[in-house]
């Protein structure tokens, strides 16, 4: 029987709210066994971009990555954001590392190409992830805490979806363990309306998912979340639950199957 490891990615919205980031980095640090923590961070890059007065712009929920940009959001992710996390789960007697794609070539991604007329920059999509550099962390007691970069083995940083790191983690951990994937934010799961938090839908399925995407119940930035979750079971990752940030045990939330 394989070993249980958990794997909990948090948005940015929550890494942005001191009360909320402080809960879940607690909850995160009371979770036994093998662990691993993604993050994200948009909203703080968009605020630090907005400040050096570089205008942000999105498409279906992700950001459109210039070169400009892509300093920022490496600052901010692979520097701000991680070295914070890093440090604050050391407080919770968590050995943890920062890392980025880049790092010890764990994520190695390629520069994606146009798509529909649009270009969205210095943005990656994954290539491969190596479950056995992050096995060999995990093995030592190390939680890998993992920035929303990964590189194209030419010296290049790309920037890439953070809900795609968590799903490509998963994958790549998932012959090893027996891994759950949790992706955390503001709301309690996916929600038929995002400001009614009595419609969440308890199960998603891959048929689920093209019906709400078609009538519009799910849009935006959720759609590359299920995207990206529903990979993951496809791939054999045991579990994946989209829910609350406060809610990181594995009982609440949408069910992704």
């Amino acid at each position: 029987m394989k070993e249980k490891l958990t794997i909990v990615k948090v948005g940015g919205a929550v890494v942005e709210d001191e009360l909320q980031l402080s809960q879940l980095l607690r909850d995160f640090s009371a979770i036994d066994g093998r662990k691993v923590l993604v993050h994200g961070g948009g909203r703080r890059a968009t605020k630090v971009a907005e400040q050096l007065g570089i205008e942000t712009k999105m498409v279906n929920g992700r950001r459109i990555t210039d070169e400009q940009m892509l300093k920022v959001v490496t600052m901010v992710y692979g520097g701000l954001v991680n070295k914070q996390v890093v440090a604050r789960l050391q407080a919770n007697g968590v050995k943890a590392i920062g890392l980025t794609g880049a790092d010890a070539d764990v994520i190695r991604s390629h520069k994606r190409p146009l798509k529909d007329g649009i270009d969205f920059g210095f943005v990656g999509d994954v290539d491969r992830a190596d479950g056995q550099v992050l096995q060999h962390l995990v093995e030592q007691g190390i939680v890998p805490v993992m920035a929303p970069l990964t590189h194209d083995g030419k010296g290049n940083i790309l920037n890439t979806n953070a809900d795609t790191i968590a799903s490509e983690t998963a994958k790549a951990l998932a012959p090893l363990y027996d891994v759950t994937l949790i992706y955390s934010f503001e709301k309690p799961g996916v929600m038929k309306n995002p400001d009614d938090e009595t419609s969440l839908i308890s199960e998603i399925t891959r048929a689920d998912f093209e019906r709400y995407k078609a009538d519009g119940t799910i849009s935006g930035g959720m759609l590359p979340k299920i995207e990206n979750a529903l990979a993951a079971v496809e791939a054999g990752v045991s579990r994946v639950i989209i829910t609350l940030a406060t809610a990181i045990d594995g009982q609440h939330g949408t069910v992704i199957r």
